[in-house]
C-alpha cells in the first residue's frame, strides 16, 4: 500500500468598477455615454492593478501546490520507479502514454504506437487516441522533444509543472469571473483566497496530477469567465465576436481533455435552457452557446477518430432538440402569465421527448453501448435500477462516487465561505424568482421607474447564469463526491461576488429601509476587506506549517514488485489483476495488460468482470 512518512533527512481603498454596470450612463438609443477623462484614467489604473494581482495570485497558487507535492513525496529525491508509482490508478495509465511518446524513436513512430496499440489490452489492437482523452500527453511530449530543454528538465518535471501551471490559469479565470460579476477586483482577490484556503475541497491536483479533470477544469473556468462577459449588456459587435471565439476555444479544449465533458456541458446547457425559457438571458446569445457546444464536441469527435460515444451524447441530442423546438414554437415568449406557463410546459415536454428520440435513434444507428455503464450507475444510485449489476457496483463501492460527506460543509464553513455562499444564494434565488415571475407575466414592460425604483428587483443576465450554474452543479456535487470540485471552485466565485456586489447590498439595504449610495459603497468594500483579514490571520499560520512539513514517498512492496516484473518476466508477458495496480504495471514495466481503469468500453467492462470472476 502506498503511504507517505515523515522524512528522515530535512532540507535546511480599492479601485471602482472598470466595466459598464447597471448604473452606466446610456443614451436613449442604447449607446453608452463616454466616461469623463478622470474616470477613464481611474478604470485603466484599476484594470492594471487588478490584473497584476490576478497574475500574482495565479502564480503563487501554482508554486504553492507544486511545493506541497514536493514536500509530501520528496519527489526530487526518490527513484524514477517511485515517481511513477506515485501516479496512482488511472493517472499512471495516462502518464504512460506521455512516457511512450517520449521514448519513441520518432514522433511518427510514437503516434503510430498510440493509433495501433496492442499493449494496453491483450489480444486486441486499439486506437488510444480514439478511446482516451490523451491529446494533451501527445502535445506535451512533442513539445518536450522539439524544445531545447532536455538537458535542463526531466520529462516528468515538464509534465507536472505544466499541470501546476494550469492551476495558475484556473485561479486567474475564477478571479476574473468574480471581478466581472461584481465590478471590483477585490471580489476576485477574495475568490482566489477562498480557493486557496479551501484547497482540500477545491482541488486535488497535488496528489492526482495526470487526472483528466486537472487538465480540463482550468479551461472550463476560462469558458465560464468568457460566458460571464458575453452575457453582459452593451457589448460592441467586435467584443461579442472575440468573446464567442474565446468561449469556443475554451469549450473545445475542455472537451478534448476530459471524457466526462459531455455530461458537464449538458448541465451547463440545462442552465442556459432554464434561463432562456424564463427570459432572463438573451436568446440570440444562448443560441450561439448551443452551437458552440455542438461544434466543439463534433471537432473533438473528428480528432478522436469519430468516437461514437461523443456522437451519441445526450448533450448533442438536447441542444439539437432545443433548437428544433424553438423553431416549432415561434411565439413562446408572448402572452400573459397562464398562456406563457402553458407554452413553457409544452416546450419542456417537447424538448425532452425530442432529446430521447434523437438520442435513441443515434445509438440505434451506431449500435452504441459505450456509455451504458454510466446510466446503470445512475439508476442504481437513485434506486431505479438493479443494484447487483457489476458495472454499477464498481462505482457504488467507490467512496468518490458516494454522497458528499457532511464534514465538507464544516470545513467550508470554517473559512466563512459556506455561510456567505448560503446567504448570497438565498438572496439571489428570491430575486430570480421575482424577476422570472415578472418576465412571465409581462409586467417588465411597465415603466414606473420614477416612483417604483426602490421596489424594483433586477438580476443581471450574467448573475442569473452564475446562480443557476451553481445550483445545478451543487446538486451534482451533493449526489457524487468526485464532482464537488466543479461546485466548490464556483462557490468561491459566487460567494465573493455577492459579498462585493453593489446590487446585492443595495437590495438588502432597501429592504431594511437603510439605503444610501454612500452606505452601499462603504459596506461593499469594508465587509470583504474584514473577511480577507479574518482569513489571513486565521489560516496563514496553518499554510506556513503545511509548507514546512516534510515527508517522503514510501511504498517498498510495490517498488519491489515492479522491479521483480522487469527483471524476471519477458517483455511479452501479460498481466491480469486489479485495474488500479495494472495501470502502474504498464507505466513502470511496459508489460501488456488484460484490463485497465479507463472504463468507457463495453468489451473492456466484460473482460474486467471475467478477470474478477476468475
Amino acid at each position: 500500500m502506498t503511504t507517505v512518512r515523515q522524512r528522515r533527512v530535512g532540507k535546511g481603498t480599492e479601485a471602482a468598477e472598470d466595466q459598464p454596470s447597471e448604473e452606466t450612463s446610456v443614451k436613449p438609443d442604447g449607446k453608452i455615454l463616454p466616461d469623463p477623462p478622470g474616470g477613464k484614467l481611474w478604470n485603466i489604473l484599476s484594470i492594471t492593478v487588478g490584473g497584476i494581482v490576478a497574475i500574482s495570485l495565479g502564480l503563487l497558487t501554482s508554486v504553492y501546490v507544486a511545493t506541497l507535492h514536493e514536500n509530501d513525496l520528496w519527489f526530487s529525491n526518490i527513484k524514477e520507479v517511485e515517481r511513477e508509482i506515485s501516479f496512482r490508478t488511472e493517472c499512471g495509465l495516462y502518464y504512460s502514454y506521455y512516457k511512450q511518446m517520449i521514448q519513441a524513436a520518432s514522433i511518427q513512430q510514437g503516434l503510430h504506437g498510440l493509433v495501433y496499440d496492442n499493449k494496453t489490452e491483450s489480444v486486441r489492437t486499439i486506437n488510444i487516441l480514439e478511446r482516451m482523452n490523451v491529446y494533451q500527453e501527445v502535445f506535451l511530449s512533442i513539445l518536450y522533444r522539439i524544445l531545447p530543454i532536455q538537458q535542463y528538465l526531466e520529462p516528468v518535471y515538464f509534465y507536472i509543472y505544466t499541470l501546476f501551471g494550469l492551476q495558475a490559469v484556473y485561479v486567474i479565470a475564477l478571479y476574473v469571473t468574480s471581478w466581472l460579476l461584481s465590478g471590483t477586483w477585490l471580489s476576485g482577490l477574495l475568490a482566489a483566497c477562498w480557493y486557496i484556503t479551501n484547497r482540500v475541497d477545491t482541488t486535488r491536483v497535488e496528489f492526482t496530477i495526470p487526472l483528466r479533470e486537472n487538465w480540463a477544469l482550468p479551461f472550463f473556468a476560462v469558458q465560464i469567465a468568457a460566458i460571464t462577459y458575453l452575457l453582459r449588456a452593451h457589448l460592441q459587435p467586435a467584443q461579442e465576436r472575440l468573446t464567442l471565439m474565446v468561449v469556443f476555444i475554451a469549450t473545445f479544449l475542455f472537451s478534448l481533455t476530459w471524457q466526462f465533458n459531455q455530461f458537464m456541458m449538458l448541465i451547463q446547457a440545462l442552465a442556459l435552457f432554464i434561463l432562456d425559457s424564463l427570459d432572463m438571458i438573451p436568446t440570440a446569445k444562448v443560441t450561439w452557446l448551443y452551437i458552440i457546444q455542438i461544434s466543439g464536441l463534433l471537432l473533438v469527435c473528428v480528432l478522436q477518430f469519430f468516437n461514437s460515444m461523443i456522437l451519441g451524447s445526450l448533450l448533442i441530442s438536447f441542444n439539437v432538440s432545443v433548437l428544433i423546438a424553438r423553431t416549432i414554437q415561434k411565439n413562446l415568449k408572448k402572452g400573459g402569465l397562464l398562456n406563457r406557463l402553458g407554452k413553457l410546459i409544452l416546450h419542456v415536454v417537447l424538448v425532452l421527448c425530442l432529446t430521447l428520440l434523437i438520442n435513441k435513434f443515434i445509438k440505434k444507428i451506431l449500435n452504441l453501448e459505450s456509455d451504458e455503464h454510466i446510466f446503470k450507475f445512475l439508476k442504481a444510485k437513485f434506486g431505479f435500477g438493479a443494484t447487483r449489476d457489476f458495472d454499477a457496483n464498481l462505482y457504488l463501492c467507490e467512496e468518490a462516487f458516494g454522497l458528499l460527506p457532511l464534514n465538507t460543509f464544516s470545513r467550508l464553513s470554517s473559512t466563512l465561505l459556506f455561510y456567505v455562499y448560503g446567504f448570497v444564494l438565498f438572496l439571489l434565488t428570491v430575486a430570480a424568482v421575482i424577476v422570472a415571475f415578472r418576465n412571465l407575466s409581462g409586467s417588465n414592460q411597465v415603466h414606473l421607474k420614477d416612483k417604483m425604483e426602490e421596489y424594483t428587483v433586477t438580476l443581471k443576465p450574467e448573475a442569473a447564469y452564475s446562480l443557476v450554474h451553481t445550483v445545478l452543479f451543487g446538486c451534482l456535487a451533493l449526489s457524487t463526491m468526485r464532482m464537488k470540485y466543479l461546485w466548490t471552485s464556483h462557490m468561491c466565485v459566487f460567494a465573493s461576488f455577492g459579498l462585493c456586489s453593489a446590487e446585492v447590498w443595495k437590495l438588502i439595504l432597501k429592504c431594511l429601509h437603510l439605503y444610501t449610495s454612500q452606505r452601499t459603497q462603504v459596506i461593499k468594500y469594508s465587509i470583504p476587506i474584514i473577511t480577507l483579514l479574518y482569513i489571513s490571520f486565521k489560516f496563514w499560520p496553518g499554510i506556513m506549517d503545511e509548507l514546512s512539513e516534510l515527508r517522503e514517498f514510501y511504498d517498498p512492496d510495490t517498488v519491489e514488485l515492479m522491479n521483480w516484473i522487469k527483471s524476471n518476466t519477458p517483455n511479452t508477458a501479460v498481466f491480469a489483476g486489479s485495474m488500479q495496480l495494472l495501470a502502474g504495471v504498464k507505466l513502470c514495466t511496459g508489460r501488456t495488460l488484460t484490463n485497465h481503469p479507463h472504463y468507457e468500453d463495453k468489451n473492456l467492462r466484460e473482460r474486467t468482470k471475467q478477470v474478477r470472476d476468475f
